[in-house]
């Protein structure tokens, strides 16, 4: 019974973090009694899960990570057609365009080496991809591998946000954004 209880407090953790982040994206200053608020619970019950704003940042930090690394291992990573990865990932991704833009601009990843060592090893598989479709001349070859990773999470973010406000049709974002990651806003010939 015990274990049903943690697993019960991990369900109701992730929830809290999962709210707490999307208001954090809209007002990045919000105090922990407005996260409650916005959480629907009292502040009492918040630091029965967090001890301290500090915590909770740390703590959202691991969630994006975990959230996005469990999405990203439903896509397979083929040698012989890495061209299918970027695609896919975009396509699994858009709609963590707050945990992605969690961690692309939250300073407390960028200063909990246990976030930021987590994050690393979460891009590795996308870093290897893109430094091989260099090699195959999907990118410009003098472009920095991080760089091209920062635009991608960029634009994931951005989709998730214009689907969100409804600018966007979701089933069309995932097109949109392999095509602005690949050609830019170049017109065909």
């Amino acid at each position: 019974m015990k274990k049903d209880m943690t697993t019960i407090k991990q369900v109701r953790l992730n929830s809290l973090l999962d709210v707490a982040t999307m208001l954090l994206i809209e007002k990045p200053n919000a105090s922990m009694n407005e996260i409650a608020d916005y959480a629907g619970i009292g502040i009492a019950t918040l630091h029965r899960y967090v001890e301290s704003r500090e915590q909770l940042m740390i703590y959202l930090g691991f969630r994006a990570i975990e959230v996005v690394s469990e999405t990203m291992k439903g896509i397979s990573l083929d040698e012989e057609n890495y061209e299918n990865y970027i695609p896919e990932l975009i396509e699994a991704l858009i709609p963590l365009g707050d945990k992605i833009y969690f961690l692309a601009h939250d300073a407390s990843v960028n200063f909990n080496k246990e976030i930021e060592g987590a994050d690393q090893k979460l891009r590795e598989p996308i870093l290897h991809v893109i430094e091989i479709l260099q090699q195959k001349g999907y990118f410009l070859p003098h472009i920095d591998k991080n760089w091209i990773m920062n635009v991608l999470y960029s634009l994931l973010f951005l989709t998730w946000q214009q689907v969100r406000n409804g600018n966007i049709a979701k089933n069309s974002a995932a097109a949109l954004v392999i095509n602005t990651f690949y050609h830019g806003f170049k017109a065909t010939d």
